[in-house]
């Protein structure tokens, strides 16, 4: 840019009066930084010894998981064996020659929108797993009118039933709510495999023994208690049992090695120091790592260390108030609702489409969304599919409460944070100082319903 000829000025100009100048900065910036919702909502409990035991009653009602599916190609649809012990009645059994002879039974059905798979009442002829599509569940109500139950999908099975009962009956409708592909198994066919598997009749064998033993309503071991009684009857003594095995968490680990040249450290540490400025921006990186972590760490994180009995989905696709009111309904004292930044958009314009308006809470001095008064908080470290779909996340929180703990570890050597420590490691022949930071920590769900998830939320915005 030219310059004005300094014969023509009456005064200094700026640009060299910057020269001497002392200007104002601000510390280094991050874009990356989030809210970390989820970190700064957690209960933190300190782990001693780094690992984490979770102690609960012993179950006897095996949870139904979710069946993996191969597709080769549009008339190769098939069950991979392995994953046949997520059906309750075959958990556990661990013969891979049996697995495959059952695998091979199934055989793919493409079945139409609104067209019946099984019906109420009517004998329960084979087994079932849905390869894609969703299924809706309905049921008939004292008064006669239709029920609907609620949605299944890819993954999802049903009717094993088939294996364990000599004449048992579908206990509800099953009808398609899209276009589906379900795998089927014949009941005589599964029969027959089992005829000829003694492993296969003695693993059955047992599963029905458990499932004969008392339980409460949650499949606990039940414990006897007598009540309503007058006079002196006898009252029988009983105890609570334990689960043999309870699962515990270790401590994971989020490290990386910062760099920082002794000339930057010694020359140029005004009026901002700068490995307090390196660390500091380190230290974010890591949080976000962490929170990631907690949520998508596929040996503890949250979405897929789900219950698979808390995991429901959408009516109709995008997230209604009728969806978020079950998913709340399936746990007591739900504390927080954790959702993609799109996928509250999405029930934002649900409640517009309806006239409601979603109130509001105050968290900490910060304002935020809320619906029944349960605060709904932003995370956008919650994956979104390629078709655009998401989950939305419901937390009881706190040992109290037998919730969704956070874990930790405080008083380590050098800490920094809670939980996080920077352990100098010395210089290295090109004058470099190198430090190691690192965070410990995991989560844990410390009952099965302290958790539920929302699962296929449809976020793309309709065409107006």
């Amino acid at each position: 840019m030219p310059t004005e000829p300094t014969e023509t000025r009456l005064s200094l100009d700026t640009r060299a009066a910057r020269n001497l100048a002392t200007t104002t900065k601000t510390v280094p910036q991050m874009q990356a930084i989030s809210s970390r919702w989820l970190l700064r909502m957690l209960p933190w409990v300190d782990v001693r010894g780094g690992t984490y035991r979770v102690n609960r009653r012993l179950t006897h009602r095996i949870g139904r998981g979710r069946v993996a599916v191969t597709n080769e190609g549009a008339d190769d649809v098939r069950v991979v064996p392995e994953t046949l012990t997520e059906i309750p009645a075959l958990r556990g059994f661990g013969d891979p020659a049996v697995l495959a002879e059952i695998a091979s039974t199934f055989t793919a059905r493409e079945v139409q929108p609104s067209e019946i798979v099984a019906e109420a009442g009517r004998p329960v002829n084979q087994t079932c797993v849905i390869a894609h599509g969703r299924l809706e569940r309905l049921s008939t109500g004292p008064y006669g009118d239709r029920q609907f139950l609620g949605v299944i999908a890819g993954g999802d099975q049903f009717g094993d039933e088939a294996l364990t009962e000599d004449d048992p009956r579908w206990p509800c409708t099953y009808r398609a709510a899209t276009a589906c592909t379900v795998l089927v198994a014949p009941r005589w066919e599964l029969r027959r495999v089992a005829d000829r598997s003694p492993a296969l009749r003695d693993h059955l064998a047992r599963y029905l023994e458990v499932l004969s033993r008392p339980a409460n309503r949650r499949g606990e071991a039940a414990v006897e208690v007598a009540a309503g009684h007058s006079g002196e009857p006898a009252i029988g003594g009983t105890f609570v049992d334990y689960d043999l095995r309870p699962r515990e968490y270790e401590l994971s680990v989020a490290q990386t090695i910062l760099r920082v040249h002794t000339r930057v450290a010694d020359l140029y540490n005004q009026p901002m120091n700068q490995i307090e400025q390196q660390l500091r921006l380190t230290i974010h990186e890591l949080r976000e790592r962490e929170e990631w972590e907690l949520l998508n760490n596929r040996e503890f994180g949250l979405l897929h260390n789900t219950d698979y009995d808390q995991r429901i989905y959408t009516w109709s696709g995008p997230p209604t108030p009728d969806d978020l009111d079950e998913l709340i309904s399936m746990r007591r004292k739900t504390k927080l609702l954790l959702a993609h930044p799109k996928a509250i958009a999405a029930f934002f314009r649900e409640c517009n489409k309806r006239g409601l308006v979603v109130g509001s809470t105050d968290v900490g001095g910060y304002e935020v969304p809320a619906w029944r008064g349960i605060p709904i908080f932003p995370c956008g470290k919650i994956p979104i599919s390629g078709a655009r779909t998401t989950s939305i996340l419901a937390l009881r929180t706190g040992e109290e409460d037998q919730g969704v703990v956070g874990l930790y570890q405080t008083g380590i050597p050098e800490e920094y944070e809670p939980g996080l420590n920077v352990r100098f490691m010395g210089i290295n022949e090109r004058a470099v100082m190198s430090y190691l930071v690192s965070a410990y920590f995991s989560v844990a769900v410390l009952v099965p319903d302290a958790i539920g998830i929302l699962e296929d939320v449809d976020i793309a915005a309709p065409r107006s």
